[in-house]
């Protein structure tokens, strides 16, 4: 079981944004976003922060407990971004208002988590105004 202090740490560490679509929690707030194990329990993954990130409920949904996915640009196997040992921005940009993946990871994860469905485009839309 996950502590409440632990969910506050993993909250407060994200800054209340999605750590795989940078989603920002005001934007969905009927729908409190997960804490979710980035290496799922039944893969060994522990109730630890450094196992923990804060996800949507469509990230969270899509990714379940995959840690690895099939590059669209090349059919490999690939692992799935993990929040606390890459960097967002070395596999992801934001490209007007798709998110766009730069490496096999970003690609991977893009596709994995169904990042550019048209209800996530329309979303980010709606926060640019």
């Amino acid at each position: 079981m996950i502590s409440a202090s632990t969910r506050d740490a993993v909250r407060r560490g994200a800054g209340d944004r999605c750590e795989y679509c940078r989603l920002p929690q005001a934007a969905e707030p009927d729908a409190r976003f997960h804490i979710e194990h980035i290496v799922a329990r039944q893969h060994g993954g522990a109730d630890h922060e450094a196992n923990l990130a804060l996800a949507c409920h469509r990230c969270n949904r899509h990714k379940g407990p995959n840690l690895s996915g099939i590059d669209p640009l090349n059919a490999r196997v690939v692992l799935l971004f993990h929040p606390r040992r890459e960097n967002w921005e070395e596999h992801f940009r934001l490209e007007r208002l798709e998110i766009i993946g730069l490496t096999a990871t970003g690609r991977t994860t893009v596709a994995v988590l169904q990042m550019n469905a048209p209800v996530r485009v329309e979303l980010r839309r709606w926060i640019a105004g």
